[in-house]
């Protein structure tokens, strides 16, 4: 009797420990969602679009990571139809960046925040449904990249530039690499949710500021006939 009383509570706490992930990586989403946009919104704003071209592009950076991401794990429906009021939220915060040029003119230099606190936060939640999925790790931190980095890339491809993440630039989809292999570490070593949480995030924002600020990027491959026209 006594044995399936602790049993019976075991499951229950086990319940409570998954609801409160699952609220946990919802807020953190949404947050991703939310800095995600501003960036997007400032980035076409620098371009000089106008609503619907600022719309298409945060939508993009807001939404096309995590929409490959569950395609690529077989989530359904999509993440941003099954919340359906995060994409009101986006579209107010399009809404205000069309209706306010001077203010986003005033915050292009901030750029650089919402682009790595996106990048950290979607890896994180990405690479956190693939372990969920039961993927093997480095497919997991692989999904974690996607998720992060892959809306800015479908945002450079309608902005006409060769994404960010294929060009000789300050490294991008490194960090949320490392910070995808921080979050599994946590995961499989039992590590407080929140310093887990806090050692990922603060893995990919810092280095990717530090990768701005002091411009770490990888060689580009040169092509062989570069190289004969050099003398």
């Amino acid at each position: 009797m006594s044995f399936s009383w602790r049993s019976g509570a075991q499951r229950a706490d086990l319940r409570i420990g998954k609801n409160q992930t699952l609220i946990a990586r919802q807020l953190i989403e949404f947050g991703a969602v939310v800095v995600s946009a501003i960036y997007g919104i400032l980035l076409a704003s620098r371009k000089k679009m106008d609503f619907v071209g600022l719309f298409c592009v945060a939508f993009a950076v807001a939404f096309g990571g995590g929409t490959i991401r569950d395609l690529c794990l077989d989530r359904t429906p999509l993440f941003w139809i099954a919340n359906g009021h995060y994409t009101i939220v986006f579209f107010g915060l399009a809404l205000v960046g069309a209706l306010a040029p001077r203010l986003m003119l005033a915050l292009e230099k901030y750029l650089a925040l919402p682009d790595a606190l996106g990048l950290g936060l979607f890896s994180v939640v990405g690479t956190g449904y693939a372990l969920e999925a039961g993927t093997p790790l480095f497919v997991a931190a692989l999904i974690g990249v996607i998720t992060g980095a892959f809306g800015g890339v479908i945002a450079d491809v309608i902005c006409n530039e060769v994404p960010v993440i294929f060009r000789p630039a300050p490294l991008y989809a490194t960090w949320p690499f490392a910070g995808a292999w921080v979050y599994i570490a946590g995961q499989r070593w039992e590590w407080e949710p929140s310093l887990t949480l806090a050692l990922s995030l603060g893995t990919v924002v810092f280095f990717r500021l530090a990768s701005l600020k002091w411009n770490w990027h990888l060689p580009s491959v040169e092509h062989p006939d570069d190289r004969s026209g050099q003398h």
